[in-house]
This record gives structure tokens, C-alpha cells and sequence, in this order.
């Protein structure tokens, strides 16, 4: 069942998604070679905790950080540890949940780590680029398969695959709520878009083919091909007054299409 939310609840979920706006605006600029996966979490956390927050992940289904960071091949799900230190060239997915008053924001961004690769640059700058192209489609009274098919053709266009295993979702009191999203599917089908849906959309994008794996950690979702993967995302309200994003600040670069 999807649930609607009234403009109190989409207020309170703009809050969350300014708190986890601000995990990205701080440690965008930390990125840096040298460091561990389980300190850039641990300034996660404390970036949340410190507005009233609390990290949406830790302790969600076992899952032991307060973000996922996820390197390279790795296309979500990674866990910050010691022992992943990051290199130069790296491409680094944060993927951050914030839980605000009861109700939750979801979003990621991918970012380089020092000089990366023209490869890699384009496969981040696409992933990107099919959020802003699918959400042109997240109209009330569209279909929610009018979003999937445009994220699915802006990156097959460009040359990239998406992998089928993993989706967008809905979002509210809980963070994976009705109506899952594919990042793939046929346009004027699903479910009829309405005013107060809260969707978290997130591209998540494979330089190779779409076959993942999932490692001995039940958790690390890594690419079979070992070739990059990326994932970007936002959590967006539909209002009378068209799309409101909610986990972006003010400032960020946005490359929209």
C-alpha cells in the first residue's frame, strides 16, 4: 500500500533530508587518499546525530555503519571498515539515511577520490544526469513506469546497464516503503502517481554488465565484471506544486539535463 503524506509529513521529511544533504556538503571536501571507510562513517554519524538526528541505517536489518560507502565495483551496500582504505582514483558511493522526529530521507551521491578517470567521470556525470532526466517524468497523474523507462533509456543510450536486483522505493515513517521503483520498465504502466508520494529514486548504474554478487558479508553488492558502477540518488515529494527534491543543498552542483 503506498501511503500519502500530508504537508506536516513532508516538512518533517524536508528536515531529514537537509540533515543528510549535510553529510554529503561535509564530506564531499574530506574525500581524500588515505583514508578509512569507517572515518568517513564515523563523521557521518556524527554530522546526523548532532542535528537531532539519527542514522537510518545502523542496526537496519543487522547492518553495522551509519552509511554505506561503496568503492569502485562495489555498487551498494558496502560497509565501512578499518580496513578499506581509500586510493587514488577511487570512485566513492555515499549512500546516507537520516531519521528525523520518526521520519526518514535516503539519498546518495558517488564523488571522486583525487584525479579519477575520463571513464569515470562520465559514468558519474550519466548516473547523475538519469535522476534529473527520470524525475521530468514524476508527474501527478502519470504512471510511476513513466520514471523507470527514462532512467532505463538515458543510460542504455549512453552505453551503460542497470542492474535489475536492486530498486528505488517508497519512503516515510519507514525507509523502504510501497511503491518499489525499478530503474528500468514500460511507460504508461504502474501505479498513478499522486499528490504527497514520497520516492526515493536512485539510479544505480554498472560501466559493464548488470550481474552482480553478493559477498560472504551478506551485505557488499559487487559488479560479477569487477568494471565501475555508480549510484545517485534523492528522495522527492510530489506536491501541488510539482516536484519538491528534498535531500539536496543549497549550493550543490547539480547536473541536470
Amino acid at each position: 500500500m503506498i501511503i500519502i503524506k500530508s504537508e506536516r509529513e513532508i516538512e518533517l521529511m524536508a528536515k531529514a533530508g537537509q540533515i543528510v544533504a549535510s553529510v554529503f556538503k561535509n564530506l564531499k571536501e574530506v574525500i581524500r587518499p588515505g583514508l578509512t571507510t569507517a572515518y568517513l562513517d564515523s563523521l557521518a554519524e556524527k554530522i546526523i546525530r548532532d542535528q537531532g538526528a539519527i542514522p537510518t541505517f545502523k542496526g537496519y536489518g543487522g547492518f553495522p555503519g551509519a552509511i554505506c560507502i561503496s568503492i569502485n565495483d562495489t555498487l551498494i551496500h558496502g560497509i565501512p571498515s578499518e580496513n578499506i582504505i581509500l586510493k587514488e582514483g577511487d570512485i566513492v558511493s555515499l549512500d546516507v539515511g537520516a531519521t528525523y522526529q520518526g521520519y526518514c530521507a535516503d539519498a546518495c551521491r558517488t564523488y571522486p577520490c583525487g584525479k579519477v578517470s575520463d571513464e569515470a567521470k562520465r559514468l558519474m556525470l550519466i548516473t547523475e544526469q538519469s535522476f534529473w532526466y527520470g524525475i521530468k517524468f514524476a508527474k501527478i497523474g502519470g504512471h510511476l513506469g513513466d520514471i523507470s523507462h527514462a532512467i532505463q533509456e538515458y543510460n542504455e543510450k549512453n552505453g551503460y546497464s542497470l542492474p535489475r536486483e536492486y530498486t528505488g522505493h517508497g519512503i516515510g515513517t519507514h525507509l523502504h516503503e510501497d511503491p518499489s521503483i525499478p530503474n528500468y520498465g514500460r511507460a504508461n504502466h504502474g501505479p498513478i502517481l499522486e499528490e504527497g508520494m514520497c520516492l526515493a529514486i536512485e539510479p544505480m548504474v554498472a560501466q559493464g554488465k548488470p550481474y552482480t554478487r553478493v559477498l560472504p558479508d551478506e551485505w557488499t553488492v559487487k559488479m560479477r565484471d569487477g568494471k565501475l558502477s555508480a549510484h545517485y540518488e534523492n528522495t522527492i515529494a510530489l506536491t501541488k506544486n510539482g516536484i519538491r527534491v528534498l535531500t539536496t543543498y543549497e549550493g550543490e552542483e547539480i547536473n541536470n539535463v
